[in-house]
Order: structure tokens, then C-alpha cells, then sequence
């Protein structure tokens, strides 16, 4: 059970700390009660998410007590992005329709009903300001300054704000609140879990123990997978878009999504790792962690027909075999026949900005009827019946 219970985990702190909290909770025949927090400042949750989610499920199968606390005051706020600047506080209507969406998509891995989740507001908002001074006090600006992006922020004489400063502390005592034994994220995360370490201590409570995951990176191979970088394979996407991201990975990604993100078991995964380093061809293991992603999300039909449908659209060279999308003319925001094709591909391709289309253009990732174009500003007939290809994976039909 532990060696399960540490599978894939970055960093256990204290390194002995689970074993004692499995022990201490047979002991007094308990469940742990284990952690995650998220601000809902994107609705969609990612296979990056899912790595600290299936880790959560190992331990929700095993009788502990899972608890989602939605950062519902904290996100209106702004959590330190880690990066050189704040993240944007959001609106109370931006929150409730965010923290909706994620509580419907925990579902694609733990199991909802036997989750608990409460909303930080409850007792974040019920705090007056002396409550606020007071808790502060338990918090020197030498611990904060230990956070990364702090550290880095004031060594470059770049502001941090003060809500910034309190934001760990407002996370550290969530954790006060609902008594954690296990305080579950990112390796990113480990600062801000350590501060409800603290504050547990302060407040003269068994301090919880912090496991931290690793960060999956996104598809661009460099940087964790996140919305905001759109690198991201989401647990919603369509099976055929599912597949195509994957088949889309970096080969020196396949290790670690091996890892991270299929359920083959330890004999499969070293298998497929020894394939690669006997020199397999790397698409044929993409195309299994694909299938492997697929049935975790969907189902078994969805899979094999994810591989089938990207065969015949990316494998078959013949342009007018594809699959294309049938879009209106008449649901294009256009003046006249002809429109820009910047526009045109950002209308067809909403996700990707305008920027990124002008650059897919200059490089030759578009083709219209079969003919590359390479000017962001060239005119486009809007006729019945032109293909457009945008990137590798989206093809669209004009009717």
C-alpha cells in the first residue's frame, strides 16, 4: 500500500511523515483526511491537474477522506502566478461559474459522492480585520521571502504587492480550518503547503504532511502544462482531439507521460520504456498512451476509433480525404465575399489568438484548397466548398 501511496510522488515532507500519518490513523481508527485546494480561475481541468487527482483517488480507494477546498475567496484575490507578476483577481460571477465547472469535472476521476468539498469564503470572509492582523503575526517576512518568486521578485526590485505577501498565509490557514492530515499539489505548490504546516503548529495542532506531485509539462514539451500557455490536453477534449494532442508530444515527453498520465501498470510501463530505447518507433507508442488516455476519459469504442479517425485525417496524404468541418458562411463575422485570412483562421480557430495566427501563416501552417498561403493580411474568397487546414489537426469546409 505505501509503495503505491508514493508512486510517481516529487516530494514527501517530512520524508517519513506519510508512514507515521497511515500509522497514527490505524491507531485511532480514522481516515486521514487529505487536501486539495484550487482557485477557479480557469473552468477547465487538464491532464496536469489529473496527476495530483489520481494520486488523490489512490488514497479516496483506500477510505480516506477526501476534502476539494475552492479557493472561492482567495481567487478573488490573485495567487502569486509564480511567474514576475500577480494573477488577476476574478469577479464573484467568475468564481461560482469556474468553481461549478471544476466540481463537475473531478468527477472524470474521483469519485464526487464521497468527496468532500467546502469554499474558503466561509471562513475567510467571516474573519474581521483584527482576526487578519492577528493571523499575519504568526508569519515573519524573512519565511515568506523563502518562496521562490518572491525571492526572485525582490532580488530584481520587482513590486510585490501585499495581497501577494498574505495569499500563503490565507492558504495555510484553510488547512487550520479543516484539520488536514495530508495536504495534496503541484511541486509548485510546496511553499504555499508548507505554510499550513505552520499555522497548524501555531495553532497547536498536529501538523499535516505535504505531497507534492510532479508537474506535467504541456505539449510544447517546455513548460508545465497549463491553459494559459495553450499546451494543454483537456479532460473534456473530444477522443479524436485527445489523440491528435498526444500523437503531437515531443518524443522526449513519451517517459513522462508514460508516468504520469496513462494507468498501464509497472510491468507495462517498463515495457514501453525499454520499446523506446530499443528503438521503436515513437508513434507507435504515442498511439498507445493515446488509446490508454481515451479510455481513462471515454471509453474503449472512443479510443479505437480516435486511432482510426487519425490515420485516415493525418496518416492519409490525400487532401480531399480528410474529414473536414462544415462551417457557414453566414456565422462569420465578414463586409463583402472576401475576408482577411487572419481573421479568418482566428474565426475558425477562436483558441488560438491572432498573433499566434499570423505567425502559423508566415511559416506555411495554413493551406486553403490545397495551396499553402504565407501573407496574414492576404484576401480570401468566402466561396461554398473552400477547405481550409489550420496547423496539423484542424481542417474546415466553408458551405
Amino acid at each position: 500500500m505505501i509503495n503505491t501511496l508514493q508512486e510517481n510522488v516529487a516530494i514527501i515532507l517530512p520524508e517519513n511523515g506519510l508512514q507515521e500519518k497511515l500509522a497514527q490513523a490505524q491507531k485511532e481508527n480514522r481516515k486521514l483526511s487529505i487536501k486539495l485546494g484550487f482557485d477557479p480561475t480557469a473552468p477547465d481541468l487538464h491532464l496536469g491537474h489529473a496527476v495530483v487527482l489520481k494520486k488523490l483517488k489512490q488514497f479516496q480507494d483506500l477510505g480516506h477522506q477526501i476534502i476539494i477546498v475552492v479557493g472561492s475567496f482567495t481567487a478573488r484575490i490573485g495567487d502569486p502566478t509564480g511567474k514576475n507578476k500577480a494573477r488577476k483577481p476574478l469577479s464573484p460571477e467568475d468564481v461560482q461559474h469556474n468553481a461549478q465547472t471544476y466540481i463537475n469535472q473531478l468527477s472524470k476521476v474521483i469519485d464526487v459522492e464521497k468527496t468532500k468539498i467546502v469554499f474558503n469564503f466561509d471562513w475567510l470572509d467571516a474573519l474581521d480585520f483584527s482576526d487578519v492582523i492577528q493571523l499575519l503575526s504568526k508569519v515573519t517576512v524573512a519565511q515568506l521571502m523563502h518562496r521562490n518568486d518572491f525571492n526572485k521578485r525582490f532580488t530584481e526590485n520587482t513590486p510585490i504587492a501585499m495581497h501577494e505577501l498574505v495569499y500563503p498565509i490565507l492558504q495555510g490557514f484553510d488547512s487550520v480550518k479543516i484539520e488536514c492530515d495530508i495536504e495534496m499539489g503541484g511541486t509548485d505548490q510546496l511553499f504555499n503547503c508548507t505554510m499550513g504546516r505552520q499555522l497548524q503548529e501555531v495553532h497547536q495542532m498536529p501538523a499535516q504532511i505535504v505531497i507534492c506531485m510532479p508537474l506535467l509539462r504541456g505539449l510544447d514539451g517546455k513548460e508545465k502544462m497549463s491553459k494559459s500557455l495553450n499546451n494543454i490536453i483537456g479532460l473534456t477534449d473530444e477522443p479524436n482531439e485527445m489523440f491528435g494532442k498526444t500523437m503531437s508530444i515531443p518524443d522526449d515527453l513519451i517517459d513522462e507521460f508514460i508516468d504520469l498520465t496513462t494507468d498501464f501498470s509497472m510491468v507495462e510501463r517498463t515495457s514501453l520504456k525499454s520499446k523506446i530505447k530499443n528503438g521503436e518507433n515513437p508513434m507507435n507508442i504515442k498511439k498507445l498512451i493515446a488509446k490508454n488516455i481515451i479510455r481513462q476519459y471515454h471509453d474503449e469504442t472512443s479510443a479505437e476509433n480516435a486511432e482510426q479517425f487519425f490515420s485516415n485525417q493525418f496518416q492519409n496524404k490525400n487532401f480531399e480525404d480528410k474529414v473536414y468541418e462544415a462551417i457557414s458562411i453566414h456565422t462569420l463575422s465578414h463586409n463583402g465575399n472576401k475576408m482577411n485570412a487572419t481573421n479568418l483562421c482566428h474565426q475558425l480557430k477562436s483558441d488560438l489568438s491572432k498573433s499566434a495566427v499570423r505567425r502559423l501563416i508566415e511559416s506555411g501552417g495554413i493551406q486553403i484548397n490545397k495551396s499553402k498561403i504565407t501573407d496574414p493580411n492576404k484576401e480570401i474568397d468566402l466561396l461554398p466548398q473552400t477547405k481550409i487546414k489550420i496547423g496539423k489537426r484542424a481542417f474546415f469546409e466553408l458551405v
